[in-house]
């Protein structure tokens, strides 16, 4: 008695919970490996991918603009740092970002490698045979015949005019088509692959950069010579381009001159001298927009225009401190530009000077300004500085800008001196320090070096992405089967289909099918 008390006592225990057993390293290398190459993490590590590259456009890059970043540094002292540290002045060569780019590849490559295998099965399986209920499917018709009709036969050679692949079943026919849909979407993803391999390709083989070159000067294809430039990972140096040389000849450009786009520019042409090596012979090239000089795989496209006036500054011991062209920066579609002179060499005080170049001034309420873009009336209107000598730091400075921090802007009757100044005139400096003189004005020329080989393969990879989208979205796969049988000493034919995805016509098809095959006049084949 005592013995059954203690079993009934026991089975009334609650049972204690089970322990799952552990997943063990093997499982969990398991588990991430499905998780990184699900299709929703696809999705979202491309979203990363655009969203980390929007710090890209909007903080200075190292790699661009070395000065813009260095200013940036100066003027935000806690949020600079914090920059420098996530690497948002370096945005596309971060750790950050590197991650993201090889995950979301990793992760592509487990998404469309195993689904191969299971497309190439797919594609060597026969239609499947017809469920028992065919009554059940979305699309159905059935319709009565005579017993000695093939009916079975007539169906067979419709289908396969309707590019179906189909198999023949005892009293009935099984049909299948659409098998590209999923080609279609395997494709899409390989695409990407092939983008982000094209993608790499350019950024660590290629390079890119910008110059600026005045009229009657000449570049040569080093790294020195480039005003910014960008190298790829792989770069190693001047081995790596190209060694040709040009010259920029002339520029020739044309702006509307009357009616409502009045200004616009409607052509500008740089007349280029080059050398593909630098005992090649010299050939001439016309460079215009959108249609570069290719040499040895790099490309030279024309970007931008301006001014360059040419100046001539003594200091007050009657010595030259600079003379040449000084490139200024058009502000607007007038080109009202910007620039710059220094003269740290002149003596006893270094000059600096800073204001505008007008191609056609006018005098307008707020003083002077440029009313057309073309050389119609030349100005230069410029204020002048000065300092005392100061010792050569080796750090980069910006030849557009001028710093003021240890200059002292020159005074006449007690305001800020200005001057104005046509072709050929001179002008004297305050307080004896020297003179500047105006030249006359040059133009130059913004030309980028370019070389990006896996542009083609990236190219390529889009295309292909476009095709393999429409493939999925535009080929329907379906099943259709007709079947045959007896039914209280009727011949009763059964037409059914099923639609792998959005319905779409599935049952104008249906009974187009169930046309063709009902007897009749419309059905007979003619002698």
């Amino acid at each position: 008695m005592s013995d059954v008390k203690d079993r009934i006592a026991a089975s009334s225990k609650p049972e204690e919970p089970s322990t799952p057993p552990a997943m063990g390293l093997v499982g969990w290398l398991r588990w991430t490996w499905r998780q990184l190459t699900s299709m929703k993490t696809a999705l979202v590590l491309l979203f990363l991918l655009a969203l980390g590259a929007v710090p890209g456009s909007l903080v200075p890059q190292t790699a661009i603009d070395p000065i813009k970043v260095s200013d940036f540094l100066t003027a935000h002292k806690t949020l600079g740092p914090i920059y420098d540290k996530l690497g948002l002045f370096a945005v596309y060569k971060s750790a950050w970002f590197s991650a993201i780019y090889l995950l979301l590849f990793i992760s592509l490559i487990g998404c469309v490698v195993p689904r191969l295998s299971v497309y190439a099965k797919g594609l060597r399986a026969r239609p499947p045979k017809p469920p028992r209920n065919l009554n059940r499917l979305p699309g159905y018709e059935r319709f009565e015949v005579d017993a000695g009709d093939d009916v079975l036969e007539a169906a067979t050679r419709e289908l396969r005019k309707r590019r179906f692949r189909v198999q023949a079943y005892d009293g009935a026919v099984g049909a299948e088509r659409g098998y590209l849909r999923e080609a279609g979407n395997l494709l899409f993803h390989f695409s990407l692959i092939l983008a982000l391999v094209g993608v790499a390709w350019g950024s660590l083989f290629g390079y890119r950069g910008t110059v600026l070159v005045v009229v009657g000067n000449g570049f040569s294809n080093t790294v020195a010579q480039y005003d910014d430039f960008t190298p790829g990972r792989a770069f190693s140096g001047d081995d790596d381009l190209p060694p040709f040389s040009l010259t920029v000849k002339n520029f020739e450009v044309k702006f509307q001159e009357d009616g409502p786009q009045k200004g616009a520019a409607r052509e500008f042409k740089a007349q280029l001298a080059y050398q593909e090596t630098p005992d090649a012979p010299e050939k001439s090239y016309d460079l215009l927009v959108n249609h570069p000089l290719k040499l040895d795989g790099s490309s030279v496209y024309l970007l931008g225009h301006g001014y360059a006036p040419r100046v001539t500054v003594r200091d007050g011991q009657g010595n030259v401190a600079f003379s040449g062209p000084a490139p200024f920066l058009p502000q607007d579609s007038n080109f009202s530009s910007f620039g710059v002179v220094k003269a740290p060499d002149a003596r006893p005080m270094t000059l600096g000077f800073e204001g505008f170049f007008l191609p056609t001034a006018v005098i307008g309420p707020d003083g002077p300004v440029s009313v057309f873009p073309d050389d119609l009336n030349p100005q230069l209107v410029m204020t002048g500085y000065y300092g005392r000598p100061q010792p050569e730091t080796g750090k980069p400075e910006s030849v557009y800008q001028l710093d003021k921090s240890k200059l002292t802007q020159f005074q006449q009757n007690g305001d800020k001196w200005r001057f104005q100044l046509a072709p050929g005139q001179t002008v004297a400096l305050p307080d004896k320090a020297g003179s500047i003189t105006f030249n006359g004005y040059s133009r130059w020329v913004k030309l980028q070096v370019s070389h990006t080989p896996g542009t083609d393969l990236a190219l390529a990879g889009i295309l292909l992405a476009i095709l393999g989208l429409m493939g999925s979205l535009f080929i329907h796969p379906r099943r259709t089967w007709v079947r045959v049988r007896e039914e209280d000493g009727r011949t009763v034919v059964e037409v059914a289909g099923l639609d792998r995805g959005p319905e779409r016509g599935l049952g104008d098809e249906i009974q187009a099918i169930t046309k063709s095959l009902k007897p009749g006049p419309s059905n007979e084949e003619q002698p």
